[in-house]
């Protein structure tokens, strides 16, 4: 079993490569964590409630000798909804389209039936190489992290199959992070750089302020209304009459909910919540795109949105 820690060697090259990475894992298994670490800036929304991703979001990391571009895929889980196959099936076809597969793993959780259920899918991709990345290690102490270390390497081996790497990482507090990047690079096609220099994402900036607004959404809510937030950014446009040295741009967005009754649970007690929620995410969108922002947002209902092939097409799914 190779586990790899800060000490090993690194691999020296001096050719360029260049390809796509994907982290996949159980519902929050620290991927989008993970994913705005390795690219130093935000690129995915993160929180502690499964299901928060629902986008390939692609983070892109340029080193001098090499760009490695993350796919961010949503949780790989049993579907109960139309809106939970059509994820699954998102996940399915990027990893027939990455050059190496990170298989992420929380430390602090014993591998369960949903890791199983993941790495059998995993082990009929017969080319593709498989890191497992062992995540939130700063969580555990030195004996639970073994353990777990060995029960990730046997269960490749029940599975018939070898990981690539085993290397334990936390984003959170940054440890062996730039190694696990050292460790994915030699696995990409050698290759010129696929983005220009100072790109972190390929995401359009609309549905990046979609899911910084959804985040923020998400913050107070998340156990009464986990999956049911959808936002739409409806436009993004720079105020006519203000002056070169003091632009404004105007976002219009709405947040859809399921239902009636939870219209009232967004908003909040004479409103609080949702300006709430727009100073939150307003700030994040400033930073995003460097310029100050008059967010309008507005609520409103799609009925049972989850369920329905119609609605999820307009909501962007």
């Amino acid at each position: 079993m190779s586990v790899r820690n800060q000490s090993s060697e690194r691999p020296a090259e001096s050719v360029h490569r260049a390809g796509f990475a994907c982290f996949v894992g159980r519902p929050n298994a620290g991927k989008s964590t993970l994913t705005n670490a390795l690219v130093g800036k935000k690129v995915a929304i993160t929180s502690n409630r499964p299901q928060t991703t629902r986008h390939t979001v692609r983070g892109i990391v340029h080193r001098p000798e090499a760009q490695l571009i993350l796919v961010d895929t949503p949780g790989l889980h049993k579907p109960r909804t139309l809106l939970g196959e059509r994820l699954n099936d998102v996940v399915r076809a990027t990893w027939a389209e990455v050059d190496v597969i990170g298989f992420c793993l929380p430390a602090n959780e014993k591998l369960g039936p949903g890791d199983r259920f993941i790495a059998k899918e995993l082990a009929g991709i017969k080319r593709t190489p498989k890191v497992a990345v062992v995540t939130k290690t700063d969580l555990v102490d030195s004996k639970t992290l073994a353990e777990q270390l060995i029960a990730i390497d046997q269960l490749g081996k029940e599975l018939g199959f070898e990981w690539a790497e085993i290397v334990p990482v936390s984003a959170v507090g940054d440890q062996q992070v730039e190694l696990l990047a050292d460790l994915l690079v030699p696995m990409l096609p050698q290759s010129p750089p696929l983005y220009p220099e100072g790109d972190l994402t390929d995401e359009p900036e609309q549905v990046m302020v979609a899911e910084l607004i959804r985040e923020a959404a998400l913050e107070g809510v998340r156990d009464e209304l986990p999956h049911s937030i959808a936002v739409v950014v409806e436009e993004m446009l720079p105020r006519e009459d203000r002056p070169a040295e003091k632009p404004l741009l105007d976002i219009h967005a709405n947040i859809y909910i399921e239902r009636p009754s939870q219209k009232g649970i967004i908003i909040g007690p004479k409103g609080k919540r949702l300006k709430d929620v727009g100073i939150k995410s307003r700030k994040q969108i400033e930073a995003l795109l460097g310029t100050p922002v008059f967010l309008d947002l507005h609520v409103k209902v799609a009925k049972d949105w989850q369920r329905d092939p119609k609605q999820l097409r307009k909501l962007g799914f």
